[in-house]
């Protein structure tokens, strides 16, 4: 007689089998019960916060009064160049055929007020936020306005000596373990960073006082940064790269140097001619 054959009535054995073969199906039944009271006894989730604004955001502050440190480039910059004079602009054929037109009688033009040309200017600068997606910057050198947005989406109006600016900043990524901020892809930002303007949908204008040109082609990249020097002053320097294919051969890179201004008792603003 074979004890646990389930036939046999009355057998312990049987019994326990019968126990033992259900004994998964228990467990699992406990589990999932566990599973589903560990889980109705979680938090709700945190909603995610809303997105930082660019001013919330700002890698640096470049708010504040700045003066142009004409430290370089001093003949081209601080007086108008003579009729001709476009060293160190690397000129087409056609950009210098246009240069060569210039007239003395023009000097003074707001063409030589551009943005592509402005920041050359021996000028001071005054920068705000206009709201928290918008930094402006005024140069009393012309009195010119810039507005620099953060909204990518915004939709250029009109052509324009300043044409259509949209402003990002650029933090860094920092080696692994270092300090920082935590960025996409897995790296690390640093704090801290720098300023990337892009600038299209320009009027025609000139580089220089005399007339050397860049077209409504252009395309104008600016890098902004800030830093104190030894001696605590406050350093902004702007990194341009004009890009024209009409007038230039290459991209033309000047780099311009402002120190901040504790006020504004030297701000002087000086119109251009409008023809």
């Amino acid at each position: 007689m074979i004890a646990h054959e389930p036939g046999v009535r009355g057998c312990g054995y049987s019994s326990e089998l019968r126990r033992f073969r259900a004994a998964p199906t228990l467990l699992a039944a406990a589990w999932l019960v566990g599973a589903a009271s560990a889980t109705y006894a979680q938090p709700p989730p945190v909603p995610p916060a809303p997105p930082q604004t660019a001013r919330e955001s700002a890698a640096i502050d470049l708010t504040g009064q700045w003066v142009a440190i004409v430290n370089e480039d001093w003949r081209w910059r601080m007086v108008t160049p003579p009729k001709g004079d476009y060293a160190s602009v690397p000129l087409n054929a056609e950009g210098r055929r246009v240069a060569d037109s210039w007239d003395a009688a023009q000097d003074g033009s707001c063409a030589a007020y551009g943005a592509a040309g402005l920041m050359r200017m021996p000028t001071r600068l005054r920068i705000e936020w206009d709201g928290d997606q918008l930094l402006r910057i005024e140069t009393d050198a012309g009195r010119q306005t810039r507005r620099l947005n953060f909204d990518r989406a915004a939709a250029p109006s009109v052509r324009s000596l300043q044409g259509h600016s949209i402003a990002q900043w650029i933090r860094p990524l920092a080696p692994p373990g270092g300090p920082g901020l935590a960025g996409a892809g897995g790296g690390r930002q640093r704090m801290g960073g720098y300023l990337k303007v892009t600038t299209t949908n320009l009027l025609p204008g000139w580089l220089r006082r005399n007339g050397v040109p860049y077209s409504e082609d252009t395309v104008l990249t600016e890098y902004f940064d800030r830093f104190r020097a030894p001696n605590g002053d406050e350093w902004l320097m702007v990194t341009a790269v004009v890009e024209d294919p009409k007038y230039l051969n290459t991209h033309y890179i000047t780099s311009s140097h402002f120190r901040r201004e504790a006020g504004n008792a030297s701000w002087n603003p000086q119109s251009c001619r409008a023809s």
